[in-house]
């Protein structure tokens, strides 16, 4: 879509909004953030990447901006009665930054949804926290009823002249610190103020710079109101991305982005995570799903247009708006597990062996040259093994090469890399209790973790007891930890005690651990 500048027939003029974002007064709170090269992810993508860091404000996202403009501007007597607003998290942290700088008081309703570091730093600055509501329109929906019960002014986390223009200093500070060519800007867009706000200006001065934004695919309302021509309400919004949960996007946002955006991607949440893991690598810096959608974006751009040209597209410059950091942390295990999903970096397979003797190290020889990620089996069947595999890969085309040669050898596959029952709870639940496994004994292991040497361990194992339970998953650290089922009947227990002398490796005896008989053993024996 190529939705060039049009005359504007209603709202706020461009002139006027140029007039607006030159004498925003954001910098009593805000700061002018550095617009920084990502090294590393532009030798990657082979085009230059400018990170402009709204990451570093003081509430960690660029909202402060645009909450304090609006409320700088308010009246005395509308300050002395107090604000409300509605609120993901971020808004509401510059709401309650600006109210502490400017003596007022603040009431945030906010989702029962919205990751507790932002509730809590919101109440670190002496705002009332109300919840409500799984979305921002829930939210808003409530806070529109307490407005009109207290007296209080609404201060709209994207729907205001005032707010967008102080969202607008962004795109003043780009050019700004850039003074030579940009071909896009790429923004996240949740109700469209950041977005607006950049395109406002940008296309004012730099009209032949690309305005594009960025969404979810499970939060796509500009997408779908921009290809509608109307605004589209969505009936649910998904929540990993928390800061662009919205339904809605406002009607001024939606008049701006008409006339400004050039264009709109949709990413899913594998690439938002890929992209946490870009920014971290170049910064050491974590970005909030929703901080990170600009990077995505740029590169499903670059990807998306290479592949229209039939050739890689390179040279460009480009500039992604890393537009908040408020991530809870316990929500890095998710993300680490998926970006390298994300990136295309990891295939997950899941592969069917015959339960013969030798098939399983027919299998492992197979694997073996591979950088495997995760390897995961339980025995469950007489006649055939169902290995749950994932490996280290340079894109999609290395993956179906790999799923093909398995094939050929005999191992029926099924590429599993864009199942989300695969990826989000299969993969956690290979095991269970088997009749099958009986003299079964379970051991943990551990060695130093190296290309090959999961299948060095593998090889290493005596043919002569079947292996009933395999589980490894690389966790990138330095030791890899495995458990292992073997079948060794008790008159083996002299040559089961020498091979694990020979086999050097460290090992714990797992076999009475409550764990394993409430949950694996053979028949469910009980703790």
């Amino acid at each position: 879509r190529d939705a060039r500048p049009r005359p504007v027939e209603s709202g706020t003029m461009p002139t006027q909004y140029l007039k607006r974002i030159l004498t925003a007064r954001v910098y009593d709170v805000a700061q002018e953030t550095p617009l920084e090269r990502a090294d590393w992810l532009s030798r990657r993508i082979g085009n230059t990447v400018l990170l402009k860091r709204e990451d570093l404000q003081p509430v960690f996202s660029f909202k402060l901006r645009g909450a304090y403009n609006k409320m700088a501007n308010l009246s005395a007597g509308q300050l002395a009665r107090g604000v409300i607003c509605a609120s993901a998290g971020n808004h509401a942290q510059g709401v309650a930054l600006a109210a502490q700088r400017l003596g007022c008081r603040a009431v945030i309703v906010m989702p029962v949804t919205t990751p507790r570091v932002k509730v809590d730093a919101v109440i670190a600055r002496g705002a009332e926290v109300v919840l409500h509501g799984d979305s921002y329109s829930d939210a808003a929906a409530h806070a529109t009823a307490l407005q009109a019960e207290q007296g209080l002014t609404f201060v709209h986390p994207f729907d205001d002249p005032d707010v967008i223009a102080g969202q607008g200093t962004i795109g003043m500070e780009i050019l700004r610190q850039h003074t030579g060519p940009i071909d896009a800007i790429f923004v996240a867009i949740g109700g469209g103020g950041l977005a607006a706000g950049i395109g406002a200006y940008v296309k004012q001065l730099r009209p032949e710079t690309k305005l594009i934004g960025v969404q979810t695919t499970d939060s796509d309302a500009m997408a779908r109101s921009l290809k509608a021509g109307r605004r589209v309400e969505l009936q649910d919004v998904g929540l990993f991305s928390d800061g662009t949960a919205v339904k809605k996007v406002g009607e001024e946002t939606f008049r701006l982005c008409r006339e400004y955006l050039d264009d709109v991607i949709l990413v899913d949440t594998d690439a938002a995570c890929a992209a946490i893991k870009d920014v971290f690598q170049d910064t050491r810096s974590i970005l909030e799903p929703a901080g990170a959608l600009a990077i995505a974006g740029a590169k499903a751009w670059i990807e998306r247009e290479s592949a229209a040209r039939g050739e890689p597209v390179t040279g460009r410059t480009l500039v992604a708006v890393a537009c908040g950091a408020n991530m809870n942390f316990d929500r890095l295990r998710f993300v680490s597990a998926r970006a390298e999903v994300g990136e295309q970096r990891e295939a997950v397979f899941a592969v069917t062996l015959p339960e013969e003797r030798g098939s399983f190290r027919r299998f492992s020889e197979l694997v073996g040259p591979l950088n495997v990620t995760e390897f995961n089996y339980r025995i469950a069947d007489a006649k055939v093994a169902h290995v749950f595999v994932g490996v280290q890969v340079g894109g999609r085309d290395e993956a179906r090469a790999i799923a093909a040669n398995f094939d050929a050898h005999g191992f029926a596959t099924l590429d599993l890399t864009d199942d989300e029952l695969a990826k989000l709870h299969i993969r956690h639940l290979v095991g269970g209790h088997s009749p099958l496994a009986r003299d079964e004994r379970l051991y943990r292991f551990e060695f130093p973790e190296k290309p090959g040497a999961l299948m060095r361990f593998l090889t290493s194992m005596a043919p002569d007891w079947n292996i009933s339970l395999f589980h490894y998953r690389n966790h990138g650290a330095d030791y890899a930890r495995i458990l292992v089922g073997l079948q060794v009947p008790r008159e083996d227990d002299a040559a089961f005690a020498a091979f694990l002398r020979t086999l050097g490796y460290r090992h714990w005896d797992e076999s009475a651990n409550p764990v394993y008989r409430l949950f694996l053993a053979a028949g469910g024996e009980s703790a």
